[in-house]
């Protein structure tokens, strides 16, 4: 019976990681096809107007409400994961996104109810920024506080692969709408790859519901009884801590946003390329990214990760001018290998990221710090990006300096925060070590 146990728990930081991984996946597709529709359809079916500019940007404005929605989401599960355990948490947010997500299929559009249907479409915008708001911290926590020590940076790195993998689901599922007839499309097609999300949705709840408590987090419990309020533990002693990782976070969140909404409309409505030639670019370039984040992770646990993601954000301010010049030629070819340079540079900072939080903060608080910094970085850099650079394309028109220029500073956010972290961090062990020494 011991030998059975000891096997199951043996087995618990791989199905941790796998589980972790499925949750993300099913999350982000759920956000991703929100981020697409709102590129392609939002526009026309829910604000319409004379003006496609107007259009898209109140369609990218209910793209930005589900990410100020997120940080309040990070709070609530934060907290309850802090105190009751990551995994009750987890399959909360879940059953969250789902309702979120298989309603928005269901919705009327604007022709049918007026006013009424995207006031709708916003209050499940925000049930899907809520959820996944409180799903990023846990998943990247039951990957990581299972994960032996050795291998914690590789192992939390799995709940970043969602975010391609969830991409890959997306753009297959519009993909498949995309080749009906105009007409479908707007009628019933969009509504499929929503409806789909119900299943997705039972394949991870039985997967979660099979991962026992993260082990740090019941050792923490029965050491000690958990803090009342986390969240004001966090912001009392560890507020710097919180934002330069806010900041840290700001290429690898803003620029996924950047790449995948805002290019998709930019490459259509600006150079005037067809969306399934951009979309299938798209489709390959997340399988670029899928493995980038894999090998990311792998050489992170190895080189050391502050190093490692400072010379990702480093090579990110560089990725967005070649990326342009590559874009506009309207090439295929060209347009994978320019948007794979940015992407290969953003991805790795962002797999490598939840392992670096994940040691940052202590275990009693680390939900609520992890996903306070996490989330109000989404609410800022990625709710806000697709938005600034329509407004860029609109104010610049046919010109791309001005939104490389705009990459490029959000990178360069992320250096200047992650060295100050890094120089946190040595201050604080060599406090530690004169503290023993004494």
């Amino acid at each position: 019976m011991q030998s059975h146990a000891h096997g199951g728990a043996v087995r618990q930081p791989g199905r941790a990681a796998f589980a972790a991984f499925m949750g993300t996946t099913i999350e982000w597709y759920d956000f991703y096809i929100y981020a697409t529709a709102s590129a392609l359809v939002f526009g026309k079916l829910f604000f319409p107007s004379g003006d496609p500019f107007y259009s898209t940007l109140a369609s990218f404005g209910t793209f930005a409400v589900g990410f100020f929605a997120r940080p309040f989401g990070g709070l609530v599960f934060g907290h309850l994961g802090d105190r009751v355990g990551r995994k009750k948490a987890l399959v909360a947010t879940l059953a969250i996104m789902g309702v979120g997500t298989v309603g928005i299929g269901f919705l009327p559009t604007y022709a049918t109810a007026g006013a009424l249907a995207p006031a709708l479409l916003v209050l499940l915008r925000v049930a899907q920024g809520i959820a996944i708001g409180g799903e990023w911290g846990g998943a990247v926590l039951m990957a990581g506080e299972h994960a032996p020590q050795g291998k914690r940076t590789f192992l939390a790195s799995f709940a970043q692969l969602g975010s391609p993998a969830g991409l890959i689901l997306a753009l297959l599922a519009f993909r498949t709408v995309g080749h009906l007839p105009r007409e479908a499309l707007l009628d019933w097609g969009w509504r499929v790859p929503f409806m789909a999300s119900a299943l997705l949705l039972v394949v991870g709840v039985f997967i979660r519901a099979r991962v026992a408590e993260s082990p740090e987090f019941t050792a923490y419990s029965k050491r000690q009884k958990p803090a009342r309020l986390p969240v004001v533990e966090v912001l009392r002693n560890a507020w710097v801590t919180v934002l330069l990782c806010l900041g840290a976070n700001v290429i690898g969140v803003a620029g996924a946003w950047f790449v995948n909404t805002f290019m998709l409309n930019f490459t259509t409505e600006t150079l005037g390329l067809e969306r399934a030639l951009v979309l299938d670019c798209l489709f390959v370039v997340a399988f670029i990214q899928l493995f980038t984040q894999l090998a990311s992770g792998w050489i992170a646990q190895r080189v050391g990760a502050g190093r490692f993601l400072a010379w990702a954000a480093g090579l990110a301010m560089l990725s967005p001018y070649p990326m342009f010049v590559l874009v506009s030629t309207g090439r295929p070819v060209a347009i994978v290998i320019g948007i794979a340079i940015a992407v290969m540079c953003m991805s790795s900072s962002y797999a490598v990221m939840a392992g670096l939080m994940t040691d940052a903060f202590d275990v009693g608080v680390r939900y609520s710090a992890i996903s306070l910094s996490y989330q109000s970085c989404a609410a800022l850099a990625g709710g806000l990006t697709p938005l600034i650079g329509t407004v860029l394309a609109h104010e610049w028109p046919g010109q791309w300096w001005p939104l490389a220029l705009f990459y490029s500073s959000l990178a360069a956010v992320s250096l200047m925060c992650l060295l100050g972290l890094q120089r946190r961090r040595m201050h604080a062990r060599a406090a530690s070590v004169m503290a023993v020494m004494e």
